[in-house]
């Protein structure tokens, strides 16, 4: 109608930067539950369009069995035919996608397509020798998956987890200090540029991650709000 402007408010498109063990997974988790976000993942995405059979599925079994990489493009086609359901229309958090600038260029032609755009790139900051003392000493119980920590969190009663009674534990072999301090290094030469991209489109956001979990889900509670207002 005349003298009557329509406005619309676009879901927010999330994307979570921060090395191994900086907890991407467990804030994206809260976001979830809080907001109704969908996290998609990468990996996740990839495994459900090839057992689903699309036409991108197939075409990334064809990539993946022949031992290729699959491309962006194949990428792209499987998150815009994810981003068509209606589950994702408050808003979503990618996981493992863009990892480079020109995935990020070429994900923001996607959205744009659709109507979007990113709404905030969240570097979740940390101390990389912390970081080593943290996720190094990381183990979990073997029968529930109840989460536990040399330094920060260990059973009330030695060997014996809390939850289930359970006395086996076990550790990732890729969380020791050589291959965590190996993988900040890969993550900050990988990921500078991305937060570079970010920061040059307006919309990177920068959170100490080194805090408690939720004084850290306060701080990005806050921002998906505003960016979502």
């Amino acid at each position: 109608m005349e003298g009557v402007t329509e406005t619309t408010t676009r879901p927010p498109v999330l994307i979570l930067l921060g090395p191994p063990g900086a907890g991407k997974g467990t804030q994206a988790r809260m976001l979830e539950e809080r907001f109704g976000l969908v996290q998609l993942s990468t990996g996740d995405l990839l495994r459900a369009a090839v057992a689903a059979g699309t036409p991108a599925g197939m075409a990334a079994k064809a990539v993946m069995e022949a031992g290729g990489l699959v491309s962006d493009e194949i990428v792209l086609a499987i998150l815009a035919d994810r981003m068509a359901q209606p589950d994702v229309a408050r808003g979503i958090i990618l996981d493992g996608f863009p990892r480079t600038a020109g995935q990020a260029a070429a994900l923001d032609g996607l959205l744009e397509g659709a109507g979007q755009r990113v709404t905030a790139a969240i570097s979740l900051e940390v101390d990389d020798g912390a970081m080593v003392e943290r996720v190094s000493g990381r183990s979990t119980c073997a029968t529930c998956g109840e989460g536990y920590h040399d330094s920060f969190k260990q059973p009330a009663r030695a060997g014996t987890c809390d939850k289930c009674g359970g006395t086996e534990f076990k550790r990732r072999p890729d969380d020791n200090a050589d291959t965590v301090g190996a993988r900040l290094a890969a993550y900050h030469a990988q990921t500078a540029p991305l937060i570079a991209y970010y920061d040059g489109c307006g919309v990177l956001e920068r959170i100490d991650a080194m805090g408690a979990i939720d004084e850290i889900a306060s701080a990005l509670g806050r921002i998906v709000g505003r960016v979502s207002a």
